[in-house]
């Protein structure tokens, strides 16, 4: 079913059902509110429901408390954190390439005679039977294991962003589940509590996915024999750009196993995960990515369940109003498990049967690109008479499955999944024009690289259940692997799995600090405490490994924008010792400063004169040699670099503080010169560690995103109110030709029209006012609340996008604003030239 016709029947939904909508989640002190998608909300029920944004690493994923992550139809969702329409899943961060439309959870299983499923979306009917309690209770819980993050901060959280969502499948309003049109009937229950943990990082081997952990609870008084749980995914891949392209026509999907081992060479991983990807990478026109090209790919990952034995079922199908094209792989019968007509095409499971017959059919699709192919050698039925337009990209959807499991009443079942991003899928623009040949599509699938997907994939695994601890110190730590040094002869053990026991842990650089900025006219002032940072003990070395800061600026929020300004790092060295026995240089724990080195080997010593194997120091008959550890950039004077604020604080007068309770000589500044005044920046500082040198980890920095603050190189409000300085517009004329998109002042995410993506900005405004725009004939244009009675580097500036108050791009001409506020009233000429 196209995505046009289903945006139409959810609006016709929204007008007959004329539900109440849905309260937003509330997340740790914050209220906020969310419309639901649909808008099914019977007038007396009042879920809170509501979403979050992981946006803590590069894949932005909404997650909700309903058994959904991805926006779907509510594309006008708020992020409640920014204010702005929530991504959905957006990777890499800041780059508005979309990977997912909508995906859902599903559950299902035999309860007395009957056998029911619940979804957190089907996909074709508007159904959502999972739904969190009304008020605090249901809101979504976050919170967050970084000390520098004072509000959300929690002893128990798991990760840098953890969101914690609970729901039950137990509400039967039809206002609220729909009616499934299939079964003809309303909602009936499995009877199921779901505790929803989802977990984020920004570590650079951690920044590509989302762990999902799940502790299911059976409520009902009647046991759940062979349960199942799925996940349905339906991707819609695009740039925001091209979003009117239909970015779900073309997406294909498929199931990858194992991998090669990167760090066991002849050896293959298992990663387990279902993927979903653009069919080429949508490259221009020239056959190259650019950076509206979705080349990268997405996919589900299994982490745990508890039964060792548990059956995976991947099934992908088209789904389409039109039954024709309603398609998806399908088995022929057996006396065992006989050939189920799905009654509505061969593709879209409806009703709760058809749903649960696919979740426990212990299928494996082959993959979409091999749809015109015949499989019926393999027990397939024959493919479709549209398998050539399936197989190069179409309107797909998968269901990853496991199980089953019985659960009595009051039982839990703990699973752990992850959804994970694998960068450079597509290698070359013009591999699918050049190679692509439904008949033949494995050609064209050896040209795609599964590598990173695969990596990431491990890494989630490696994250939950690290290898090699002993977690519950029963001797075992997990599987391992004999790796031999082909110039040594020695073995040395791999541990490539865990121990079974969840750890949720990795290694992680220190956490960075929160920043303040200063603005003023042409450069920003960026302050900092550094105490919890310099003070972070990582959780496998247990070591405070601080080495350093870095400073940088954006003009946008993609990874790759940030520049680096500065870096200062500890002025510390890497030891090394011979090991004559070993025959082999050893690497010292941690690096040593410049003060611990002349305690051991004299106030005179200099570890640069001693950098290699060729020339090393020589004391009682021990060698060692020595290399700095990073650029040993330590000095704090503030010549153009950071500067120390406090120099004369005394680190051991506990009372030294500032009025936050932070130890002044941990106080830092640094101004960044030189900006021009119209144009918004993004700043951050960064902290990174030494590396974790007992799993062979090196150095690891913070996101550049944790922290990042937006701000304007203009006076500050309290300068504005303080000087009373006059209100400024510029562009002013504003000129179409002007070319002020290009130079990155307007429509800088390229996402929207020229039209409506144009902007005049107001400066030197105060903290509160109201902005009116007239015509020349005395008509009002448009209205603007400016609001932060807060203040902040943003405070002084707003900006107008040309459009009236009746959503219409205003024409040439002469206009008058007026800017009015308790300092007074201003009045000034705008001119417009198109």
């Amino acid at each position: 079913m196209k995505k046009v016709f289903l945006h139409l029947l959810a609006v016709i939904s929204l007008v007959i059902l004329s539900g109440a909508m849905v309260n937003g989640a509330t997340i740790f002190e914050r209220d906020s509110t969310s419309s639901h998608p649909w808008g099914k909300v019977a007038a007396n029920s009042s879920p809170s429901w509501g979403i979050e944004v992981h946006k803590i690493n590069n894949l932005w994923l909404a997650v909700s408390n309903g058994g959904t992550f991805g926006i779907g139809f509510a594309n006008s969702t708020i992020d409640p954190e920014t204010g702005r329409p929530a991504p959905s899943c957006e990777y890499p961060a800041g780059s508005d390439i979309t990977y997912l439309y909508i995906a859902s959870f599903w559950a299902g299983a035999v309860v007395g005679r009957d056998t029911l499923v619940s979804v957190g979306f089907d996909g074709n009917r508007f159904i959502q039977e999972f739904w969190p309690d009304a008020g605090h209770e249901g809101n979504i819980k976050r919170r967050t294991n970084m000390k520098t993050s004072i509000e959300e901060f929690h002893p128990d959280a798991v990760s840098e962003q953890d969101f914690i969502a609970v729901y039950t499948d137990t509400f039967t309003s039809t206002g609220l589940t729909g009616v499934d049109p299939y079964d003809n009937r309303a909602h009936l229950p499995l009877g199921i509590r779901v505790e929803q943990r989802t977990y984020g990082w920004s570590y650079d081997y951690a920044d590509d996915f989302i762990i999902f952990d799940f502790t299911i609870q059976n409520m009902n008084i009647f046991p759940l024999r062979e349960f199942y749980f799925g996940i349905y995914v339906d991707a819609d891949i695009y740039h925001q750009a091209n979003q009117a392209g239909g970015g779900w026509t073309d997406d294909i999907c498929g199931y990858l196993d194992v991998v090669p081992s990167k760090e066991t060479p002849g050896f293959m991983d298992t990663v387990r995960v279902a993927w979903t990807a653009d069919n080429d990478g949508d490259p221009n026109t020239n056959n190259v990515f650019d950076f509206t090209s979705p080349s990268s790919l997405t996919g589900t990952a299994v982490l745990r369940a508890p039964n060792p034995d548990m059956e995976y079922a991947f099934n992908w199908w088209v789904a389409n109003s039109n039954a024709s094209l309603d398609w998806g792989p399908r088995m022929g019968g057996t006396e065992e498990r006989p050939f189920r007509d799905f009654g509505t095409g061969m593709g879209s499971p409806n009703g709760d049967l058809n749903k649960y017959y696919v979740m426990s059919s212990r299928e494996f699709d082959y993959d979409q690109i091999e749809s015109a192919m015949i499989h019926t050698g393999d027990g397939w039925l024959g493919p479709s008479k549209q398998g050539t337009e399936f197989a190069d990209g179409y309107d797909a959807r998968y269901l990853f499955s496991f199980g089953p499991f019985d659960l009595l009443p009051g039982d839990t079942l703990p699973v752990t999944l992850a959804y994970v991003a694998g960068a450079d899928f597509h290698v070359n623009g013009s591999d699918f024009a050049n190679n692509w040949d439904p008949l033949n599509p494995y050609i064209f699938k050896d040209l795609l690289d599964f590598s990173e997907l695969g990596n990431n994939a491990k890494w989630a695994n490696w994250i939950f259940d690290n290898p090699g601890v002993d977690t519950d110190g029963d001797g075992d730590s997990g599987k391992v692997r004999w790796v031999v040094d082909s110039l040594l002869g020695d073995s040395t053990p791999f541990f490539y799995q865990g121990d079974g026991v969840p750890d949720f842990k990795g290694a992680s650089p220190p956490p960075p600090p929160r920043i303040y900025v200063t603005p003023e006219l042409g450069r920003l002032k960026v302050t900092w405490n550094g105490q919890i940072s310099e003070q972070n003990v990582d959780v496998f070395s247990d070591l405070m490994d601080f080495e350093g800061y870095r400073i940088y600026y954006s003009e946008g929020k993609r990874l790759t924008d940030y520049i680096l300004l500065w870096s200062y790092d500890l002025n510390n060295y890497n030891m090394y010792s011979w090991e004559p026995v070993k025959q082999r240089w050893h690497l010292s724990l941690m690096p040593l400063l410049v003060d611990s080195l002349a305690t051991l080997f004299g106030p005179e010593f200099d570890p640069d004169l001693y950098y290699s194997t060729d020339y090393t120091y020589e004391v009682n008959g021990e060698y060692y040699y020595f290399t700095r550890q990073n650029w040993n950039v330590s000095d704090l004077s503030g010549s153009g670099g950071i500067r120390r604020v406090y120099p004369e604080a005394d680190l051991s007068n506990q009372f030294d503080t500032t009025a936050e309770g932070f130890h002044r000589f941990y106080e830092y500044e640094y101004y960044i010169e030189n900006l021009p005044p119209s144009k918004p920046v993004y700043v951050s500082v960064t902290a990174f560690d030494f590396g974790s040198r007992k799993i062979g980890l090196s150095s690891l920095e913070s996101s550049p995103n944790l922290n990042s603050v937006e701000a304007y190189p203009l006076p500050s409000t309290e300068v504005v109110e303080e000087d009373a300085l006059e209100v400024q517009v510029y562009p002013n004329p504003y000129r179409i030709d002007g070319g002020y998109a290009a130079g990155g002042y307007e429509n800088r995410r390229q996402i929207l029209s020229a039209e409506r993506a144009r902007a005049i900005h107001f400066f030197n405004l105060p903290k509160i006012c109201t902005i009116r725009i007239y015509s020349i004939d005395g008509d009002l244009i448009q209205e603007i609340d400016h609001y932060q009675p807060e203040g902040g580097p943003k405070a002084q500036h707003e900006s107008w996008n040309m459009i009236s108050r009746n959503t219409q791009a205003v024409v040439t001409g002469i206009y008058f604003y007026h800017v009015e506020s308790e300092m007074g009233e201003q009045l000034g000429k705008i001119v417009i030239i198109k």
